[in-house]
């Protein structure tokens, strides 16, 4: 029965390689992503003259949206590798370690995801209040309400973070 469970244990502790398919994937996205960036860029420098002022602040939330999801991207593939897969030792040995390599576990990464997604939320936002003519009264209500709703979850994750990491410190104290 030993050997069964034994077994059992090691296909379920290999089967998080599987998420190395995942992270691949989002590398292709990523890739994907920084053509669609680089054609923004280039459609925006070759109207540089043609837009005005509020136009051309647009045109700079869209690619500092960009950004930002494109971040959000490398963080979730960085530290959920780090996380559930392996670490990244030839990374450690350079000294090329991303500042946060090791640091995020899955209830940090949670926060910073949401923290993108609010800022992400944010500047599409800004977007609709600037160009609020072109939008009905009650798209941007809509829009308004799911913003807040990121921001109200994005605070309940870290409320709740740190309520347990204090639960986690007392537990400590209460073992010693």
């Amino acid at each position: 029965m030993k050997t069964l469970e034994l077994i059992i244990e090691r296909i379920i502790l290999s089967s998080r390689w599987i998420l190395v398919a995942f992270y691949i994937g989002l590398v292709a996205a990523l890739a994907v992503y920084a053509v669609s960036f680089g054609y923004k860029l280039l459609k925006i420098a070759s109207s540089v003259f043609a837009l005005d002022e509020a136009e051309m602040i647009l045109a700079m939330l869209s690619l500092i949206d960009a950004a930002l999801v494109a971040s959000l991207i490398v963080m979730v593939m960085i530290s959920g590798y780090e996380n559930f897969v392996s670490r990244f030792d030839e990374a450690s040995e350079a000294g090329d370690e991303v500042s946060f390599l090791g640091k995020l576990d899955s209830g940090s990464l949670k926060i910073k995801v949401a923290s993108s997604i609010v800022a992400i939320s944010s500047i599409h936002l800004l977007q609709v209040f600037l160009n609020a003519d072109k939008f009905a009264d009650g798209k941007i209500m809509w829009l308004t309400l799911m913003h807040l709703a990121f921001v109200a979850s994005a605070v309940m994750l870290g409320f709740l973070e740190k309520l347990m990491s204090v639960t986690s410190k007392n537990d400590l104290k209460d073992k010693t």
